[in-house]
């Protein structure tokens, strides 16, 4: 499925194919994820839930979402917590709404 991968030590956002909640461990480097809502379309950034813990380096924010530190992965969020579509932002509009901190 489609979704969007944040690097914000170069400042990045890049589209990336993913399968399952295991390509977004792999992708962001960590497997404590959690996520949060993002925009209105029901997408979800998925993201280190220890970043802060582990002095990730490299911080960013979307919109008003509190600040998260290492990489990122917004993907369509489903029926449940589980469940992943394609990401509906796109990654132009995205890149717009990020403050690299």
């Amino acid at each position: 499925m489609k979704a969007l991968l944040i690097s914000p030590e170069n400042q990045s956002v890049e589209a990336v194919d993913i399968n399952s909640l295991d390509d977004i461990k792999e992708l962001i480097g960590f497997d404590t994820l959690t996520s949060d809502a993002v925009g209105d379309e029901g997408d979800r950034v998925f993201f280190d839930e220890e970043c802060f813990l582990r002095q990730t380096s490299g911080r960013f924010q979307i919109d008003s979402l509190i600040p998260i530190s290492g990489k990122a992965v917004i993907v369509g969020g489903g029926e449940d917590d589980d469940t992943l579509n394609d990401a509906l932002t796109a990654a132009d509009d995205l890149s717009e709404r990020i403050k690299y901190l």
